[in-house]
């Protein structure tokens, strides 16, 4: 069973910055490409970033791409999102999950249930 644990959300003002750390349990998180979700009020669920499992290349949503960093920590089995330069619309809950079609953002779909999430709150 894929079970992650979302954490690091928060309440911050416009050009803050956030780091979200998504701890896996259950399995060995670097034999899977893994994405970063958010879901804004009102609106569905949304790819954010992926990191693919073979060579961990990274992707990006173009609202976010030169702002947000997704990276592993493979002996933590963790994986993180560098959240810089937030903005009010990156306001939403975020979660993570196993991603496919990891390379196509916009599209990718995730695998198994959504966990609990963090909540990103950007003011202005």
């Amino acid at each position: 069973q894929l079970q992650f644990v979302e954490s690091g959300g928060g309440l911050v003002q416009s050009g803050g910055s956030l780091r979200l750390s998504c701890a896996a349990s259950g399995f060995t998180l670097d034999k899977y490409s893994i994405g970063w979700f958010r879901q804004a009020p009102g609106k569905e669920h949304e790819g954010v970033s992926c990191t693919m499992s073979d060579d961990g290349s990274t992707y990006y949503a173009d609202s976010v791409k030169g702002r947000f960093t997704i990276s592993r920590d493979n002996a933590k089995n963790t994986v993180y999102l560098q959240m810089n330069s937030l903005k009010p619309e990156d306001t939403g809950v975020y979660y993570c999950a196993v991603a496919r079609g990891c390379f196509t953002v916009a599209t990718m779909v995730p695998f198994g249930s959504w966990g609990q999430g963090t909540q990103v709150s950007v003011s202005s």
